[in-house]
């Protein structure tokens, strides 16, 4: 029977995160991965010249722990920034520009703001007020109520719905915005205003402009590539889930096809329904604990069309879209090849939809051609788009949508408590502490140190 000092329980960016930081500290671990590829909702494909990313397409640069990793794997001469120029829209019966110096959808200037199409006269005169709101507790809101609370209800559908809750394919009157916007409430504890702290921050010197988001020239999955070439390959099992594991310390683990691994210390970087199952034989509270963490499930679809057929090209990123605006099944859309350079060649345009989300979770019933039908007539629509796209793909994530709702924070206390019972068991992943790929690979890493300063201290 094998044993390692360490079992990381889930392939994904967290996990790859943890074996990563297991290796460089010289720990003897091992790597459990159920499904044959590493990797999780990041998958990058290229196809006939393009490149598809199929889950998250870009790292974060104000959240530096995954810039920070590609630079130590050598990758800092991998990293792109966005194209100029970077215009994002929301869609509200038409596309409205972004303005310029928002931050999460709240202004940072207002000039942009007074001459914007996307909010009304009486919304931008509310907005404004916010610099005279006095500071309320945010630690019980929802996303929704701290909006509707601080730049009223119009800032509310067109701004926090599709920007801040339609990133997570969530509901913006569910989603915890101390657990998934922190910055947000720290700014109106601190500065008795959101817009005051940003206009504050707008003053600090500011490094060279690289957009807010950086990506990989081979597509984001180079990152899980690039990993798993840094992780000796002997640590690494794919098509080996973990059907159970058996305590105390050292806890046995049983692998499919009857094999068994001993592991002193276990670290789980699944999502929080599958580590449920996994911990139900060592504390079933913890499991119930971990079984209310929801999750939604959600759709890519990737369409490349002649250039020649978009008769209506927008410049920028692409659009959120409210729920308020009728007939449109997309919760965002991307213009990749707008995005980013190099994503098709050079007489195509690559574009990608979101569809799915909380209120919509039969989605993963419709039919791919459904699904590229709905996505194209989107874009079609927007962009007159005068034939059919060249090429299509559908991605399909179930379960996939970690939802931080009003009281996560609470929950992750609870969870922490129960695992003081369990020593050598940790967690990560976006269920529990971050849901971004830096939030990961940040905690990753450090789940990894607590486990090795654990068998440092019980050795």
């Amino acid at each position: 029977m094998a044993s390692v000092d360490v079992a990381v329980i889930g392939g994904g960016i967290s996990g790859l995160a943890v074996a990563y930081e297991l290796h460089r500290r010289g720990v003897h671990f091992a790597l459990l991965e159920a499904t044959p590829r590493l990797g999780g909702v990041i998958r990058t494909d290229h196809i006939d010249g393009f490149t598809l990313d199929a889950g998250p397409d870009s790292l974060l640069t104000q959240k530096p722990a995954g810039i920070q990793l590609c630079e130590e794997l050598g990758l800092e001469n991998r990293l792109i920034s966005t194209l100029e120029p970077r215009t994002a829209y929301v869609l509200r019966q038409r596309l409205h520009p972004i303005p310029a110096g928002s931050v999460m959808g709240v202004p940072s200037t207002f000039m942009p703001w007074v001459t914007s199409s996307l909010l009304s006269p009486s919304a931008k005169l509310r907005m404004a007020q916010e610099l005279f709101l006095p500071a309320g507790n945010a630690s019980q809101e929802s996303v929704g109520q701290f909006f509707r609370r601080r730049f009223g209800q119009e800032a509310v559908d067109y701004l926090a719905e599709p920007l801040l809750a339609g990133i997570h394919a969530g509901d913006v009157e569910t989603l915890s915005i101390a657990a998934l916007f922190p910055r947000l409430v720290e700014a109106e504890q601190n500065h008795g205003s959101v817009i005051r702290a940003l206009q504050h921050q707008r003053k600090r010197p500011v490094v060279p402009n690289q957009g807010m988001f950086r990506s990989l020239a081979g597509g984001l999955e180079e990152l899980v590539q690039t990993l798993r070439m840094a992780i000796p390959s002997e640590a690494i099992r794919v098509d080996s889930p973990v059907m159970a594991i058996i305590g105390p310390s050292p806890y046995t683990l049983q692998v499919r096809s009857a094999r068994r691994l001993i592991a002193r210390s276990v670290i789980l970087a699944t999502p929080a329904h599958s580590a449920a199952g996994l911990v139900r034989h060592l504390d079933e509270r913890l499991a119930a604990l971990c079984r209310e963490i929801p999750y939604t499930s959600s759709v890519t679809v990737l369409l490349a069309y002649p250039r020649s057929a978009i008769r209506r090209p927008k410049p920028g990123s692409g659009f959120v879209v409210p729920r308020l605006e009728p007939n449109i099944p997309l919760l965002a859309g991307s213009w990749v090849t707008s995005k980013w350079p190099d994503r098709a060649p050079e007489d195509f345009v690559l574009l990608r939809g979101f569809l799915g989300d909380v209120r919509n979770p039969e989605i993963l019933e419709s039919s791919d051609d459904e699904l590229v039908t709905r996505t194209h007539h989107t874009f079609a629509q927007l962009l007159d788009i005068n034939q059919k796209p060249v090429l299509s793909r559908v991605y399909r994530w179930q379960q996939a949508n970690a939802q931080h709702n009003v009281g996560h924070i609470g929950k992750m206390e609870a969870i922490e408590h129960r695992l003081k019972r369990l020593p050598g068991v940790f967690i990560t992943g976006a269920g529990f502490r971050g849901t971004g790929i830096p939030d990961c690979v940040r905690d990753g890493r450090k789940t990894a140190v607590q486990s090795a300063e654990w068998q440092a201290e019980y050795a």
